[in-house]
């Protein structure tokens, strides 16, 4: 492993123009992210408690969640296809190109989204719309991660990586939070309203949303890591190689990513989708359970960003590990929760549970990032990334809907959530540990 080294464009520049610069791109970084995520995020929601009696009316409730969260997980099907077009575009025309374009795609999909017409006026027309534009939501987010990672991580100092980093990552919970929130206040409408016209509200919102995060993204410097690559690829008059040829060439670093990081989406899916539906069906009350967890996933922003820091201090791996043995030992707890029909105690669950969430999902933007080379580091990223959320996040729901059954027995879930959290796991632990590699190379 060699030492942290940083380019000479950084090493030119005074040490207070550099952390302002730092602080720009982590806070564009941050509320680019929140607002991608609470665009797709925001279909979370809807999958769970809108779509089957809006789109899927013709089947039963159990069909009709199912196929729900079927488009749910198509959108984590493309997430893996928009990391390797948004990635090899953003390997070799710069990061934040690629931002730009990615959160333009993202928040028109959502925006139509609520203009969909529902089952009543065009059949299954709405569904086929619906999935059409779920697919576009995921090649979207799939180009914006990898690069809001990549720009807060190769604008840091070395001894920081985590910790910008994890901003990013804290943008999932602070768009689960707001687009919560959002449906949340939707749901306080009456029934019929609601589901005529309220759930659409939200997902007409992004249009507001994607002027704002334009904005902030056009004002954003491009990577000094990234200038520094081309400029010395076009001095030695070098070609460039595909960058997904350079990932698929070296593929034990992807596959160990898609692994180690599955288990902390199962986890984000879980208590965005099945655990709600799960404390509704027990009793609670629809609105006050999605407060609940938009009030967890607000503090969860917080735990996000310290788990960040401290995996600067004690590593990556660690931390990570730790997270995961905590949620094994909590997963059955947090059911019991969810049944009391208790919002406080539905609310702490949620938050315990998010606090798991945070430990492993701090410290992985820079894990992921940190182990691809900077000739590939956006399409490596990327790709690994958005593969581990669909191992781990884009069947869960439909999985967890499936093996439950709505019987009450909710032993299955809980053996299928352990088995994926052990094997991300071992993966983990097959890994090096990162956080003080130089990422000034070329490839390593």
């Amino acid at each position: 492993m060699s030492a942290v080294t940083e380019p000479a464009e950084l090493q030119s520049m005074s040490t207070k123009a550099r952390q302002k610069e730092a602080r720009r791109v982590v806070l564009s970084s941050y509320l680019g992210s929140t607002i991608e995520f609470y665009d797709f995020l925001l279909y979370t929601a809807a999958a769970a408690l809108v779509f089957p009696q809006v789109f899927f009316t013709d089947m039963t409730p159990v069909a009709g969640t199912i196929a729900s969260y079927l488009t749910f997980a198509a959108g984590y099907v493309a997430r893996p296809i928009g990391g390797m077009i948004f990635g090899h575009f953003g390997d070799r025309l710069g990061r934040k190109k690629m931002l730009v374009l990615s959160m333009f795609i993202m928040g028109g999909a959502s925006t139509l989204i609520g203009l969909i017409p529902s089952a009543e006026t065009i059949g299954m027309g709405g569904a086929f719309i619906l999935l059409t534009l779920r697919l576009m939501q995921g090649i979207a987010i799939g180009g914006e991660w990898g690069g809001a990672a990549l720009m807060a991580l190769e604008h840091a100092s070395p001894k920081d990586r985590g910790f910008a980093a994890s901003f990013v990552n804290a943008g999932a919970p602070s768009g689960a939070a707001l687009g919560t929130f959002a449906m949340g206040l939707a749901a306080s409408l009456p029934e019929e309203q609601f589901f005529s016209w309220g759930w659409r509200v939200p997902f007409l919102v992004s249009a507001l949303l994607l002027v704002i995060g334009l904005v902030i993204r056009l004002k954003i410097s491009e990577s000094p890591i990234f200038e520094a690559a081309v400029e010395r690829d076009a001095a030695k008059d070098k070609p460039r190689e595909v960058p997904i040829l350079s990932v698929i060439k070296r593929p034990k670093n992807l596959l160990l990513v898609m692994f180690g990081g599955a288990a902390g989406f199962a986890l984000q899916t879980l208590l965005a989708t099945f655990t709600v539906a799960y404390a509704v069906a027990h009793g609670a009350e629809r609105q006050p359970v999605l407060y609940a967890f938009a009030c967890a996933s607000v503090l969860s922003i917080g735990m996000v960003i310290l788990a960040g820091r401290i995996s600067d201090r004690v590593g990556r791996r660690p931390l990570m590990l730790l997270g995961m043995v905590a949620f094994i030992a909590f997963v059955y707890p947090l059911f019991a929760l969810m049944r009391t029909a208790d919002t406080f105690l539905i609310f702490v669950g949620f938050t315990v549970a998010l606090l798991c969430h945070s430990t492993i999902y701090g410290p992985l933007a820079a894990f992921i990032s940190e182990q691809f080379g900077t000739a590939a580091r956006y399409t490596g990223a990327s790709v690994g990334y958005q593969m581990a959320t669909l191992l781990g996040a884009g069947f869960t729901p439909t999985i967890l809907a499936a093996i439950y059954g709505g019987d009450g027995r909710i032993g299955a879930v809980v053996t299928y959530l352990i088995v994926l959290t052990c094997i991300s796991g071992l993966a983990i632990l097959l890994t090096k540990e990162s956080k003080d590699i130089d990422l000034t190379t070329y490839e390593h």
